[in-house]
């Protein structure tokens, strides 16, 4: 079955409401990735690209983001989510592909993420299993992999991947 394609529209509305993740959204941020269940490790950090969406009230109802490697051309995607009640067909796609988009403008090459739940979404979006010790070698600073090694956690773990350097149209809208 062929995956929905996300519109260019739905990905613009995303990046033009999407805010750069700053000191005073970490408090937020935390507490709604706490919520559903993703990792917390440095949010705070500058080498860390995060964004998130609101809804009318200023609920963070969506987020987005990546990890660099030293020489940029790898990034990890982390942190994307949706809030439970403002899932709807194509938002978490929108959010994963400004990511990429995103990413790939960095000069990453190849993106790379881990998800136990998620691997029906991430195929869609065309990642494919990947080696969970190869996205260690090739990430090895990024804060969620160092997490992941020093706790013992990576070996639980499922890695995947994709190339970047044929981003679609969707893709390559993202941060101005």
């Amino acid at each position: 079955m062929p995956a929905k394609d996300v519109g260019r529209t739905e990905v613009e509305r995303i990046a033009s409401s999407l805010v750069r993740v700053e000191d005073e959204h970490v408090a937020g941020l935390t507490a709604f990735l706490q919520d559903v269940d993703l990792t917390l490790s440095a949010l705070d950090s500058p080498d860390v690209f995060l964004w998130i969406d609101r809804d009318g009230t200023g609920r963070i109802t969506g987020s987005t983001g990546f990890e660099l490697s030293a020489d940029r051309r790898h990034a990890l995607i982390r942190s994307v989510a949706v809030h439970p009640s403002a899932r709807r067909a194509g938002y978490g796609s929108a959010l994963a592909r400004f990511a990429l988009g995103a990413a790939a403008r960095e000069g990453a090459r190849s993106a790379w993420l881990f998800s136990r739940r998620s691997g029906p979404f991430w195929q869609k979006l065309g990642f494919v299993h990947a080696n969970r010790d190869e996205l260690a070698a090739v990430l090895p600073d990024a804060h969620q992999v160092r997490l992941f090694v020093e706790s013992g956690q990576l070996q639980r773990e499922v890695a995947w991947s994709r190339r970047l350097d044929h981003a679609s149209p969707h893709e390559r809208i993202g941060p101005r």
